[in-house]
């Protein structure tokens, strides 16, 4: 069971006690990709060989809070409760997230390490080849830490990685979501991409065209692929079903209608209203098509069902 302990600049000893010796990972690790899996993976060897538990110095909100204002919604592409499972998976005891604040930010690295670093009793610091603590991002960097470090504790960087020539890393899996590549966005993950929902009524049109759906309120902060039609899997309950999922405006019956995330769930009918719900997006299947009969609509569903049970049939 991992621990979550909050913390905020400057670091008060009574909400965090100094801990007993530990292995320090450092990341914003959006995504838990398998670029920070390696980092982490990194992390809990040293961990093992010195005998001590591993934790993770993380941060929220994103950076570019502090920065720059923001033109677009904020989006995440692992919530905060789905960091903390992925790094308890991978072996970490502790996470500590800071709140990334312009305090903090000011913070020059050699008063990052003194006041933020060591708080956490370190013997070892591990971190991504790229990663950048406080301040001027030109000296804040892993090749300075040691530097910093004084030989209070051991730096370890680790390299990139990279999948088929493509460096992995959160803004390119960002940029393959808003494309719906769900095959980079997964093979740079080392999962299936995840967004979580909350089950509310609809216009009941599916029902009618022979295609119930489930509509999906997904939280703001979470980020969906992008429009179109896609092979998934949700979880309700504790079950997990075959579906195939909309992402779009509904073209057909209007051009302005809002986006909307619906869900043909297969071989299943049963009202789930008021359900929690966990959507993993395996496979994009085509675009959203505007089309000029509700026949027709009909007819490209009946193919689209076809689509996914092939998909998932060839999975398997």
């Amino acid at each position: 069971m991992i621990k979550v302990i909050k913390l905020h600049y400057p670091i008060l000893k009574k909400i965090l006690p100094a801990p007993t010796p530990q292995v320090v990972a450092m990341g914003f690790f959006d995504g838990v990709h398998l670029g920070h899996q390696a980092v982490i993976k990194q992390a809990k060897l040293e961990a093992d060989k010195q005998g001590v538990p591993l934790a993770v110095l993380t941060y929220d909100p994103q950076p570019i809070v502090v920065f720059e204002m923001l033109t677009q919604p904020l989006r995440y592409l692992t919530s905060m409760n789905q960091k903390s499972e992925l790094l308890a998976d991978l072996g970490v005891n502790t996470m500590y997230v800071m709140q990334f604040t312009s305090q903090l930010a000011q913070l020059g690295p050699q008063e990052f390490v003194n006041q933020v670093i060591m708080r956490l009793n370190p013997v070892t610091v591990v971190g991504g080849f790229d990663h950048v603590y406080g301040g001027d991002v030109n000296i804040a960097d892993m090749d300075h830490l040691p530097q910093y470090a004084k030989k209070r504790f051991d730096v370890v960087s680790v390299s990139e990685l990279d999948v088929n020539n493509q460096k992995i890393g959160s803004s390119s899996i960002r940029k393959a979501l808003e494309l719906g590549n769900m095959n980079i966005v997964n093979s740079q993950l080392g999962r299936i991409h995840q967004t979580t929902g909350l089950v509310i009524h609809g216009e009941a049109r599916g029902r009618e065209l022979g295609f119930p759906t489930v509509n999906i309120k997904t939280p703001e902060l979470e980020w969906l692929p992008a429009i179109g039609i896609y092979a998934v899997k949700i979880m309700i309950g504790d079950d997990w079903h075959l579906g195939m999922a909309s992402i779009g405006r509904n073209i057909t019956f209007g051009d302005t209608r809002p986006i909307t995330v619906e869900i043909n769930i297969l071989d299943f009918n049963q009202k789930v209203y008021g359900e929690n719900v966990t959507v993993s997006w395996y496979n994009y299947l085509r675009g959203e098509v505007k089309f000029t009969t509700v026949p027709e609509l009909v007819t490209q569903l009946k193919r689209d069902e076809i689509a996914t049970r092939q998909y998932f049939d060839a999975l398997d």
